[in-house]
């Protein structure tokens, strides 16, 4: 199952509760905060769900390393708006788990704390633990403002039946050479009646469409996280995924086809040969590591307009809210859920479960590249079937090239506002360049609003 979840581990979902902790009252920001002080007292946590190994692994962890700290989890799901409540009406968590998305958003109207100071405390070197692209996501004003967890990159997973059958190598399924891609397509697209039964390639087009858009040589935002979704460069992306789709029936048929996918069941698209190639993050492999025997597939990296490895991925963070009861233990438990420890301890985790249930070990990819490498020497280990293996290794060798969205205070609603745009003209309900024009004023707007205090 999908990694990219820490979970709450055999703790029942909490309401929210203000708890005092040790560092005394309502500590205002980071520079009021001693980071130093040994963790103790009572911790408040939000936004963690979904318990899997990875999560409680660390989790076990950062209790063994903290003893004198009560962790107190509230289980829900993080959403934005009740973020923004909270934190108006006092009722402040120690630690929240978001997208990485939302991290800089919260920055900019000064409702989270700049860590930097912590990491200074914790000897946590930032630009060290994690990737630059991954730290990158959470950086602004020349300040880190949260601990990234995961980064699981796209790459094309290919299913060698399909292109065997259609006379199709893997050296065709090249994003970098739309039309050597094109007549790749064609050749293992079939249609019924119009109807698509077999993709040749699903781009997966709203659901990747920064990657589609920043690997065409475009981009979201300028070096100071404003928009720039109407940048002339963003049209190569948008055309290359319109001529994809209008290859193969166009958006709407497309769309409707892989909306009606078997993803994670045992009828799924490469079981049942719907597609001939498609765009998968990382974590894929593990939903068809079940089906090895039924299945005959590869994997390409996605490639930038220069022929190059390109990735872009998103993740989780960690942040410490302002007015936190207890920063300090804070600090402490979020450098100890992302060391490199307790990494290891997941992937030592991940490895029984994988004993356990007899399925393939794909690795962990947690956003930092020493923990990666470890956990990929010590658990990743031949499934006996070589292609799978040259999936798994496939990811591994693009997680290099990763690249950030870029950090933005508007960034949630550039993704937004991005996959509206695409949707849009793909359908043909504008053009491109309306698209993207009407997706830079909205994406302005939040960016406006989100930096009016600033």
């Amino acid at each position: 199952m999908r990694n990219r979840l820490i979970g709450a581990a055999a703790v029942a979902a909490a309401s929210a509760i203000v708890l005092s902790g040790c560092s005394g009252d309502d500590a205002g920001s980071a520079e009021d905060v001693d980071f130093t002080a040994a963790p103790s007292g009572t911790l408040a946590a939000w936004g963690f769900e979904n318990a899997d190994d990875v999560g409680t692994a660390r989790l076990d962890y950062a209790a063994e390393q903290m003893p004198d700290v009560e962790v107190q989890l509230d289980a829900t799901a993080f959403d934005s708006q009740k973020f923004t409540t909270r934190i108006a009406s006092g009722d402040v968590p120690d630690v929240v788990q978001m997208d990485r998305r939302y991290v800089t958003q919260y920055a900019a109207q000064g409702l989270i704390m700049p860590l930097d100071s912590c990491y200074d405390a914790r000897e946590v070197d930032a630009d060290d633990r994690w990737y630059e692209s991954v730290v990158d996501d959470v950086r602004y004003d020349d300040q880190v403002w949260g601990a990234p967890q995961f980064y699981q990159p796209p790459a094309i997973i290919l299913n060698k039946r399909v292109m065997d059958a259609a006379g199709v190598t893997a050296a065709e399924i090249d994003t970098s050479q739309p039309d050597v891609l094109l007549g790749a397509i064609e050749k293992m697209y079939v249609a019924s009646g119009g109807v698509p039964t077999r993709l040749g390639f699903d781009p997966v087009s709203t659901g990747q469409s920064a990657l589609w858009i920043l690997g065409s040589g475009g981009q979201l935002t300028d070096d100071d996280g404003v928009p720039t979704l109407d940048d002339p460069s963003n049209l190569a992306g948008m055309e290359l995924l319109q001529r994809i789709n209008d290859a193969q029936g166009g958006f709407a048929q497309v769309k409707s086809f892989t909306d009606a996918f078997d993803t994670f069941g045992d009828a799924n698209q490469y079981v049942t040969d719907q597609v001939g190639a498609q765009v998968n993050a990382q974590w894929y492999p593990n939903v068809l590591s079940p089906y090895i025997d039924e299945i005959d597939i590869e994997a390409v990296p996605f490639r930038d307009s220069e022929g190059e490895p390109f990735s872009v991925s998103g993740g989780q963070a960690f942040v410490i809210p302002m007015n936190a009861k207890n920063p300090a233990a804070a600090c402490a438990w979020v450098s100890e859920l992302t060391s490199p420890e307790a990494w290891n301890a997941a992937g030592e985790a991940r490895a029984e479960t994988r004993a356990s249930d007899g399925g393939a070990n794909t690795g962990l990819f947690t956003g930092s590249p020493e923990p990666d490498r470890s956990i990929r020497e010590q658990w990743v280990t031949p499934s006996g079937d070589a292609g799978f293996d040259q999936v798994v290794a496939t990811y591994y060798d693009v997680v290099d090239y990763g690249s950030s969205f870029g950090s933005s205070p508007a960034g949630q609603d550039i993704q937004n506002e991005l996959n509206n745009a695409v949707t849009a003209a793909l359908l043909g309900d504008k053009t491109a360049e309306e698209a993207l024009a009407d997706a830079q004023g909205a994406a302005m707007r939040a960016y406006d609003n989100a930096t009016a205090n600033g």
